[in-house]
């Protein structure tokens, strides 16, 4: 389903337009033996792949953990994911949060972008800063926390 309409937004901007999005953020190490050049080629893949899906968001890499948000249509970031789960690069997958909810994109105009490790916190708080919705920046300002404290502490520890 691909919902399209206009709302207004924290700030009563009606020019936004609300897409019914599933967001799904998770965490994997690289699998053991994974080199240099294959966690470029991942990168690529998702470069490559991702904007043709629909899907949107950010990958960060570093300390041998990815860290992703990925956000479009449910089937296809479910598809995506399920991918992820299986690939023999990807290890410990765990799934942070997904949802479903009708909305402008985090990440509107990153296809996926790589963010070093050591960038990721401002990455957050510059996408925090200028988020349109407080759920928004509700969400980001989680991800920010988590990221000092919980399954994602290590980011940034390169």
């Amino acid at each position: 389903m691909n919902a399209t309409h206009h709302a207004l937004n924290d700030e009563g901007d009606a020019s936004h337009a609300y897409r019914l999005l599933y967001n799904l953020v998770y965490c994997s190490r690289v699998a053991a033996g994974v080199d240099d050049a294959a966690v470029a080629r991942i990168i690529e893949s998702a470069r490559r792949n991702n904007p043709e899906q629909g899907i949107t968001g950010l990958l960060v890499f570093g300390s041998g953990i990815f860290f992703q948000w990925l956000e479009g249509p449910r089937d296809n970031v479910t598809q995506l994911m399920a991918l992820i789960a299986a690939d023999p690069r990807h290890g410990n997958v765990v799934t942070i949060s997904a949802s479903e909810e009708l909305r402008e994109r985090l990440f509107p105009d990153w296809d996926m972008e790589l963010v070093d490790s050591a960038d990721i916190r401002a990455v957050l708080l510059d996408a925090k800063q200028n988020a349109s919705e407080t759920r928004h920046r509700l969400a980001l300002e989680q991800l920010l926390q988590e990221l000092d404290a919980g399954q994602l502490s290590d980011l940034g520890t390169a």
